[in-house]
């Protein structure tokens, strides 16, 4: 259990990155290694503060399935392309908490025995129970699922207290702020409500794993300021909460 004067709200904490968010401004195929960076710093304050984190990587800034289907490529063959790509921004996220001291495992669920564990929960929340950072790549290991969903499986299957969805933007809006200035920001709203209002939060089978298994979800930005995932923790800063209102 946490301390009892910790400042963080929640013991046991599954990350959703998306490869977009790791490469930044960058173009397609590579990583920003100073948000790389900056990941590292803010979760070491949260495993030094007693936190427990697992992380699920996108692969969306070196293959995008959806884009590959308009190229010829087959879906359950772009999807597993996409799965690769995942594994490689693993790769990088853990060479930069082990840069930085964090102990860290990548576990696959496609077996890649060379180079990272297979997906074995037991063993994942060893390495979690130890200190460990656990990043979860390849997906579920099932093509037509997003990464979305293999986050909000493996943060049911682990008992993870919070799913914080790292993205490009502060919270849930009602409709797209890029496009819309009066676009108005929901600061918390319900799993139903997220299903209902087509708000793009995450797709349709994510959510709904998440409201049965009673796991709420944090929507924030990675990029708007400095230990972003630490202060949601904390319940600080800007971010969107999706929970049975009233919890």
């Amino acid at each position: 259990m946490l301390q009892s004067d910790s400042p963080y709200l929640y013991k046991r904490v599954l990350l959703k990155i998306s490869g977009e968010v790791l490469a930044g401004d960058r173009s397609k195929g590579n990583f920003d290694t100073d948000i790389l960076q900056s990941l590292a710093r803010d979760i070491i304050s949260l495993v030094n503060g007693g936190v427990e984190i697992a992380i699920v990587v996108g692969g969306g800034n070196i293959f995008r399935s959806m884009e590959a289907k308009l190229h010829g490529i087959e879906r359950a063959t772009a999807d597993y392309m996409g799965m690769l790509a995942t594994v490689m921004n693993a790769l990088a996220l853990q060479s930069a908490l082990e840069y930085n001291g964090i102990d860290s495992r990548v576990q696959s669920a496609i077996p890649m025995h060379n180079i990272c564990e297979p997906y074995i929960r037991r063993r994942a929340l060893r390495h979690i129970e130890r200190g460990r950072v656990v990043i979860f790549a390849a997906g579920s290991g099932n093509p037509f699922f997003t990464t979305d969903t293999a986050a909000a499986l493996r943060a049911s299957e682990i008992q993870c207290d919070v799913l914080a969805k790292a993205t490009k933007v502060d919270g849930i809006y009602d409709c797209d702020p890029k496009t819309n200035p009066n676009a108005q920001k929901l600061n918390i709203l319900s799993y139903q409500q997220a299903l209902n209002s087509n708000l793009k939060v995450m797709d349709a089978s994510a959510l709904s794993l998440c409201a049965e298994n009673r796991v709420p979800i944090l929507v924030f930005s990675i990029l708007n300021a400095d230990n972003a995932l630490s202060e949601a923790i904390k319940g600080n800063g800007s971010y969107s909460k999706v929970t049975y209102l009233g919890i």
